[in-house]
């Protein structure tokens, strides 16, 4: 039997512009694009736009840890972190698992053990509205990162794997005044061992970073995992990152480490909540001068979910709506590999958010994975 679906009077949002019409969806694929229609679903002249791919959240790590000591059933909290992420308009999401810990925050390589077990039975079970795939946040400081690391090699749902370095005085932390700011407030260190943690990290970055980020780096590439770089700083750091061969530069901190990477051909990654707060909460680099200057590919909710498709509407001012929306659908699934979703054109998965913007806030209404309803 052929699934049929007709979307019409709808602001569809396509690749350089927008255009009042309708979308015809056979068989989970969008299988005409063209003008208003009588019959369908009216969208009442919402924006429909593709599903957005999210490439870097930590977000599920709040549902399974809710509370200082407090653990949630892992597939409880896959589902509940599957119900935010959807009700943003995202349809595809790399869950973001931290390989390598050193931050002494109560969370062990068990825990994160038992999230992408609950990942993957619930993408067997067909649990998820959004489809889950997983991206290893590679704490490369970490004297654990490598032997953490080797469990995943194989899984199927790997897409992703960023190598991080979150030791002071470089990258995200070059000012030890932020590192301090940061780690001291939230760990609730005197300052006798708020010393005694940064010198420990300190001597862990000088002993562990490189050997991993070569190991690491080496095996993702003969495995088919896409390698992303965290907070670059410099020039000389895009320079070790090209020798890696790292596709994407996620979260550079200045606008050099930016110029570099585009010139070294990588996707450009930043935070949607730096866009939706106007700048970065650790004083780094605004992602929107990057993407008045150009220097801007994909967009990531990082810690909110939302403030994906909030940072859409709000970069209204400095590029279009089409050139938005590239940044949080077509840009990061060809970044992680996804050739078959991405943009709403004739062929492509019929993975669509219903859209409606209210006040610079917009509200999602409907969103559709693969010609399904999901919300």
């Amino acid at each position: 039997m052929t699934a049929e679906l007709i979307l019409t009077n709808a602001r569809i949002v396509l690749d350089d512009e927008v255009i009042l019409g309708a979308v015809k969806v056979v068989n989970g694929q969008i299988a005409d694009i063209g003008p208003v229609v009588a019959t369908g679903i009216n969208l009442d002249g919402d924006y429909l736009l593709p599903g957005l791919v999210e490439l870097h959240t930590d977000h599920l790590e709040s549902h399974y840890a809710p509370r200082p000591g407090v653990r949630w059933n892992p597939v409880a909290a896959v589902q509940a972190h599957d119900a935010q992420v959807a009700s943003s308009g995202i349809t595809t999401v790399l869950d973001a698992l931290r390989v390598g810990l050193n931050t002494d925050d109560g969370m062990t390589p068990e825990d994160f053990t038992r999230l992408g077990a609950a990942i993957h039975a619930g993408v067997a079970a067909n649990r998820f509205r959004a489809e889950h795939h997983i991206h290893l946040r590679c704490e490369v400081a970490a004297p654990d990162c490598l032997d953490a690391f080797r469990p995943y090699e194989g899984d199927s749902l790997v897409r992703l794997a960023s190598l991080m370095d979150h030791s002071p005085g470089q990258r995200q932390f070059a000012s030890i005044d932020a590192y301090r700011a940061y780690y001291q407030k939230k760990k609730k260190l005197t300052d006798a061992e708020f010393e005694a943690f940064a010198e420990r990290r300190t001597r862990e970055s000088a002993t562990y970073a490189r050997p991993h980020r070569d190991a690491i780096s080496t095996r993702a590439h003969a495995l088919g995992i896409v390698l992303a770089s965290h907070d670059d700083a410099t020039v000389e750091q895009v320079a070790d990152a090209t020798e890696l061969g790292i596709r994407i530069a996620e979260f550079p901190t200045s606008i050099e480490a930016a110029r570099a990477s585009r010139d070294a051909g990588m996707s450009i990654l930043m935070g949607a909540p730096n866009v939706v707060r106007r700048g970065s909460h650790s004083g780094n680099v605004s992602a929107r001068q990057l993407a008045e200057e150009g220097l801007l590919d994909i967009l990531s909710s990082d810690y909110v979910p939302f403030s994906l498709m909030q940072a859409v509407f709000e970069l209204e001012d400095a590029i279009t709506l089409p050139e938005a929306v590239q940044m949080v659908t077509k840009h990061p699934a060809a970044a992680a590999g996804f050739t078959d979703r991405g943009e709403i054109a004739v062929g492509k998965r019929a993975d669509l958010v219903q859209v409606a913007a209210f006040d610079g806030v917009p509200v999602v209404r409907t969103v559709w994975r693969e010609g399904r309803r999901v919300l």
